[in-house]
């Protein structure tokens, strides 16, 4: 009678689990759906398109937790009562926030509501284990974050204005830069606040965190701040070279190419292509870098 008892409870644990996954589908579905829908169709505010690397991110967070999830069961069910209670206190405020009607708290529920589920049920353990996936989630929820830095991003703007108005007067052109406005022809480019790059280079650490992750670099303190290092100064110059091009399609009068790069799918194929850049990168920074590490081992 023992071995059919221990497996009923097994059972029973692992459909409690599979439950609990159930209603986090079930309550959190139509928001996922309604962030993947608003990032691929750009119907979503401003401010949340900036985290429309979710896009990658999320899929791979649900990959990387079913991979996990033979270490998963092999956790113990043993929690202490302190995790149990700070489990159970972050589950329930993600309840509340997720009936409530702030838009912010709304989307935030997901990540604390997981991280509830996991000290709930497999403790401090069952955390750590899934902390990455759950890093993953939290910066893709979006939020107000790019809309309170947006007004300190002045120093970018004139920077990359002032940029792009040098590059094209190397080429002969007649460019005025006054601030964050580029004359050329009587026409005028602004940089504005979201044409800064910001969500190019929120999209590009983002992208480097996975990649990191997925190539074992992450444990590499040097290799790690040389990449992140690298993916700054390369979306800053891409975002330059953007800005450049657009200024010389709207000065130029080419008014059906500066469309296509800012609002259609140039822009995309341009941020796609950047992407695909870092993973170039980080293959060569892990091949070819640092080659006195290998002797400091010896």
């Amino acid at each position: 009678m023992q071995i059919p008892l221990k497996r009923f409870f097994q059972f029973d644990h692992h459909f409690s689990q599979l439950l609990i996954l159930g209603l986090f589908l079930l309550l959190y579905g139509p928001l996922l759906l309604h962030w993947s829908d608003g990032w691929l169709s750009k119907s979503i505010s401003i401010e949340h398109e900036y985290f429309s690397h979710g896009l990658l991110g999320l899929p791979f967070a649900a990959y990387l937790c079913w991979m996990n999830r033979q270490r998963w069961q092999k956790i113990p069910d043993l929690v202490s009562w302190q995790e149990s209670i700070v489990g159970l206190v972050l589950l329930l405020t993600g309840l509340f926030f997720y009936l409530g009607n702030l838009n912010d708290l709304i989307n935030l529920s997901l990540p604390i509501g997981l991280a509830g589920v996991c000290l709930w049920l497999k403790g401090l353990s069952g955390l750590r284990l899934q902390a990455f996936p759950l890093l993953l989630v939290l910066l893709a929820t979006p939020n107000s974050v790019p809309y309170l830095i947006a007004p300190y991003t002045l120093p970018l703007q004139q920077f990359i204005a002032g940029m792009a108005g040098f590059i094209l007067l190397q080429f002969g052109m007649d460019v005025r830069v006054e601030q964050i406005y580029l004359f050329v022809n009587d026409r005028i480019v602004e940089v504005a606040p979201y044409c800064a790059g910001l969500k190019m280079l929120f999209t590009s650490l983002y992208v480097g965190l996975m990649l990191l992750y997925w190539t074992g670099v992450w444990q590499n303190r040097a290799k790690t701040s040389l990449f992140l290092t690298e993916i700054i100064i390369i979306s800053v110059s891409a975002n330059i070279i953007r800005n450049t091009l657009l200024t010389f399609f709207h000065g130029t009068g080419q008014d059906a190419a500066f469309a296509w790069l800012h609002e259609g799918w140039g822009g995309d194929l341009y941020s796609a292509g950047m992407l695909g850049l870092l993973i170039i990168l980080i293959q060569g920074i892990d091949r070819w870098h640092f080659p006195l590490e290998a002797e400091s081992d010896d």
